[in-house]
């Protein structure tokens, strides 16, 4: 039993099989045990057996990477379809926006009074920094400007910028591998990625939690179809309520949120970003207990 842990409802399958002498096949979740570090994904079957003391025949088959890679996929068709509807969408935002930034530029000529030509200031200001996340959005899905970078930085900047703008009570906790090599990475958009991502934890949380950042090293790692030497993985959990099941499928899809104020934009670029350095952002969630994973590769090549 270290193998699967105390795990109650494999018990009860067993019983329920012993009892009524019914074949028994499903898909089971394992929670990390002290022999497995992780939760695993079993194919199970059981069934009656008669053979000396030997009551049942459990057949367990370990599916976890097939699922993992199986979901990871699912997760890349998501994308695809995202950035799709993200530029039909990033496009009919642009249009009204010359006319908006015009407007506010004409009518700040006619105000008579500093204070009030304040307000067509921020107009113009906010209508520029729309255009500019408009332009990001419809921007070349091309190599970005690598460069190296250590990614403990870039999460230490993301951090005082959390910091700067909150007043609530979230506590966050860094566990960083300190032997992670630098990344050949474009600085500006993993700031984003990743503080999208940092705020998206933070809002869970409601101005009380805790937030913690990992760092570590993957070795053969698949993403996608490419299976990689090494890879870097940022973990970024938080102790929130969860991502609600009916969102869970459909969360990297633009203007999906759960939050009355969010706009659903922030995963799907984050997404975005990441697939710009051929990587991918991956998520498991429960109440308590949410987790993104950005997977990078850290070789820069690939091998099948």
């Amino acid at each position: 039993m270290r193998l699967i842990g105390d795990e109650p409802e494999f018990a009860d399958i067993l019983n329920r099989v012993a009892e009524t002498g019914d074949n028994y096949a499903n898909v089971l979740h394992f929670p990390p045990t002290d022999v497995h570090p992780d939760e695993r994904v079993v194919d199970c079957r059981v069934s009656p057996f008669t053979h000396d003391e030997a009551a049942l025949l459990i057949e367990m088959t370990d599916v976890t990477r097939r699922t993992r890679i199986n979901r990871e996929h699912a997760l890349l068709i998501q994308h695809g379809a995202g950035r799709q509807m993200i530029r039909q969408l990033a496009h009919e935002i642009k249009n009204p926006l010359g006319g908006i930034r015009g407007a506010a530029q004409l009518l700040e000529r006619q105000l008579p009074e500093d204070a009030l030509r304040e307000y067509t200031k921020v107009v113009i200001s906010e209508t520029d920094r729309l255009a500019n996340l408009v332009d990001t959005l419809l921007g070349p899905g091309g190599p970005p400007n690598k460069e190296a970078v250590n990614i403990h930085e870039i999460l230490e900047y993301v951090i005082r910028i959390i910091g700067a703008e909150d007043d609530s009570h979230v506590t966050v906790r860094r566990e960083y591998d300190a032997g992670l090599p630098t990344l050949l990475l474009d600085r500006d958009q993993m700031v984003q990625a990743l503080l999208n991502l940092v705020k998206n934890a933070r809002a869970a949380l409601e101005r009380m939690g805790t937030i913690t950042i990992r760092t570590r090293a993957d070795t053969n790692f698949t993403i996608g179809d490419v299976r990689h030497r090494v890879i870097a993985t940022i973990e970024i959990e938080d102790d929130g309520p969860g991502i609600p099941v009916d969102l869970q499928d459909s969360i990297f899809y633009p203007l999906v949120t759960s939050r009355p104020d969010g706009t659903g934009l922030g995963l799907p670029a984050a997404q975005e970003l990441i697939s710009r350095h051929g990587g991918l952002i991956e998520f498991k969630s429960r109440p308590g207990q949410t987790v993104f994973y950005v997977r990078i590769p850290l070789d820069q090549g690939a091998s099948s």
